[in-house]
């Protein structure tokens, strides 16, 4: 019998697959790293979330260990290259939560487009402020899209469903792999764009894609929306441009550090904000949990 360690929680509906394959599964969440590297080498698959962090010294105990597979998108809590030269396969589940993201972001947009935060916030301090919160449409505005892959795709379907005109950029891509986009260059979109919104992976190597100069590149009145990974965006910079009006707004539910504890960033009127719930959805979810005893029960040619 397969044994796998489910470290970080999934879906019922996935634990049932696996259970129904013959999988032998044992749950030990929130393990420290020097109780992970003593319990890995029982298992030949493991289930990650972004909680567990599979860095070279766990993985170098994990005797047994065939695969990994993060219930999830990011990769970057596993040691990739490490993983690769001891030839543990490494799988994810990108798929199952691109609509859900898709759709955090474009609610973003709406919240900055009509003041939903601060409506919602004034009113519940008895405050009536009507008169400081007339806003704008999204239909006729122009959104960017960097990054043009599942997640950027959809947000650029959405947004023309709505009636916005679609500008995307990639530095992997050149032709529009969805019919709502023209392609354009990074520069073109940032001066152009009234919602500029990240979907692109964060390399630790490049830092981040949003800096300064970026911003300053930016329409006064545009916002910009990351839903992404923390880091891709300048926090720093970030807060320069809310404090000194470079920019209209900002949609933010991913941090450089999660919590954060940048208060100076948080405290400004202009934002929405959310906790990292691009995939907290039941819908994301239950397809993560499926797709992830999928790919278990694929890599082992399981039925038992």
């Amino acid at each position: 019998m397969v044994k796998l360690l489910i470290s970080d929680p999934i879906a019922e509906e996935g634990i049932e697959k696996l259970e129904d394959a013959g999988f032998d599964l044992d749950h030990k969440y929130d393990l420290s790293a020097d109780e992970l590297k003593q319990e890995i080498g029982e298992y030949a698959g493991i289930v990650v979330r972004s909680a567990t962090k599979l860095r070279a010294p766990i993985l170098d105990e994990a005797d047994n260990l065939e695969i990994i597979v993060r219930a999830g998108v990011g990769l970057d809590n596993i040691d990739l290259d490490h993983a690769d030269e001891l030839g543990i396969k490494v799988q994810n589940t990108p798929e199952a939560s691109s609509n859900s993201v898709a759709e955090l972001a474009l609610g973003h947009m709406f919240s900055l487009a009509r003041d939903i935060s601060r409506g919602t916030a004034s009113l519940k301090e008895q405050k009536w402020i009507k008169g400081e919160l007339t806003g704008t449409e999204l239909s006729g505005k122009t959104l960017g899209v960097i990054g043009v892959g599942r997640i950027g795709s959809l947000v650029a379907q959405k947004g023309t469903a709505l009636g916005m005109d679609a500008l995307g950029y990639d530095k992997y891509v050149d032709e529009a792999p969805v019919e709502e986009l023209e392609m354009v260059d990074m520069d073109a979109l940032l001066s152009s764009s009234d919602y500029v919104t990240l979907h692109i992976p964060f390399l630790e190597s490049e830092g981040a894609t949003i800096g300064e100069a970026e911003l300053k590149q930016m329409k006064d009145s545009a916002c910009l929306i990351n839903c992404a990974r923390g880091g891709v965006v300048d926090e720093a910079a970030l807060t320069q441009a809310l404090k000194n009006d470079w920019i209209g707004g900002a949609g933010v539910d991913v941090f450089t550090e999660e919590p954060p504890e940048n208060a100076e960033l948080l405290s400004f009127d202009n934002l929405s904000l959310t906790p990292h719930l691009g995939a907290s959805t039941v819908e994301a979810q239950r397809r993560v949990g499926t797709q992830t005893a999928d790919e278990l029960i694929e890599f082992f040619g399981k039925e038992g």
